[in-house]
Formats: structure tokens, C-alpha cells, sequence
């Protein structure tokens, strides 16, 4: 994948090995303690994406200014922005656009990621379990605060 995208912005490359998408997974779902340990690591802006996928703007705009745009685009694709896909589908990103639709629910992404790479499907599918229960909390009348 090209790390540098039209108007001369550069971004990272997200290349990471299966253990630390492993951990993401985890750190994703809850797992605090390899949360820290992905903030502590080389792989810190995977820690930045659970806090970012929490709505934490301090998190977002570290992604931003730290080249990181296209996890951010993740982020708001699984939010269901289209601008953000639109984006990431324009500057090539398909394997993130497909991502973030699958952890959006959107079938077709879904079956197109599994083919594609099992491991992100599984992330993806995190990603909506969690997100699924962040609204299932956000809906319930009796856990929200007067």
C-alpha cells in the first residue's frame, strides 16, 4: 500500500504482524492491560484507534497529526460517514473501506473481507459487537443519565 496520497499527504504504512492484530482484536474488546501495552509499543497508533473508536477527540486528532488519516477515515466509515469511505475508496484504501463498512454491518463488505483477509473479518466483526453494545447502552432509557 503507498503511503503518500494526492496533495502531497504523507501517511504511514499499517503493516503489522498477525500478534499484534491479535492484540488489537483484544484491546478492541476491552482488554485494558494490551491496550497500555499497544500505547506503550511501536504499534501506539493501534492503541490510539480503540481510544478514537471511544469518540475520544484528544485520540482523533493524534491519529490526524501523526499521519494516521486513514485510520481516522476508518474510524468514521465504520461510523457510517460517507465522506470518510468516499475517501478512503477514492485514495485506495479498499481493504480499510471494505473494513470499515463490515464493522458497519454491510453485508457484501463482509463477505468481500472474509475472502480477502479472516483476520481483519474478525476485527471487523469485533468492532461491530462492540459498537452494537456501545448503542444497544446509548438507546437504554435506564442507563442513561438524567
Amino acid at each position: 500500500m503507498s503511503n503518500k496520497k494526492p496533495n502531497n499527504i504523507i501517511l504511514n504504512p499499517l503493516n503489522y504482524p498477525d500478534k499484534i492484530l491479535i492484540a488489537w482484536r483484544e484491546a478492541i474488546g476491552g482488554n485494558l492491560e494490551i491496550r497500555d501495552f499497544l500505547m506503550r509499543s511501536a504499534h501506539k497508533e493501534l492503541g490510539f484507534f480503540c481510544y478514537a473508536l471511544l469518540n475520544e477527540r484528544k485520540s482523533r486528532k493524534w491519529l490526524i497529526d501523526n499521519k494516521y488519516a486513514h485510520l481516522l477515515a476508518t474510524i468514521e466509515g465504520i461510523e457510517g460517514k460517507d465522506a470518510a469511505l468516499i475517501w478512503l475508496k477514492k485514495n485506495g484504501f479498499d481493504l480499510l473501506f471494505h473494513f470499515a463498512r463490515s464493522a458497519d454491518s454491510w453485508k457484501d463488505s463482509q463477505v468481500w473481507l472474509q475472502k480477502k483477509d479472516k483476520l481483519l473479518y474478525a476485527i471487523s466483526l469485533k468492532i461491530e459487537y462492540v459498537k452494537d453494545q456501545i448503542d444497544l447502552i446509548n438507546e437504554d432509557p435506564h442507563k442513561i443519565n438524567p
